[in-house]
């Protein structure tokens, strides 16, 4: 079973990755980019064939190493 999950920072927490981005594409001449909030994707393989035990563990492993709970904020997919 795959799991997806994206980690973006939680609204209201600078984004200077996203801030250089922005200001990269107005560079390059690409105009009316007004914000770009940059994440990350992380895919996993499981072995789990349950899909709301797959979900459970994800969600752990979210809490433990993948997000930083504090200015990170996550969704799972699964499947």
């Amino acid at each position: 079973m795959k799991a997806k999950v994206q980690v973006m920072l939680k609204t209201g927490v600078l984004d200077p990755q996203g801030e250089a981005v922005r200001h990269a594409l107005g560079t390059l001449g690409f105009e009316g980019v007004e914000g770009v909030r940059q994440g990350k994707m992380i895919e996993l393989d499981l072995t789990e064939t349950d899909a709301a035990k797959a979900r459970e563990t994800v969600g752990a492993m979210c809490e433990k190493l993948l997000a930083n709970t504090v200015i990170e904020s996550y969704d799972i997919k699964i499947g």
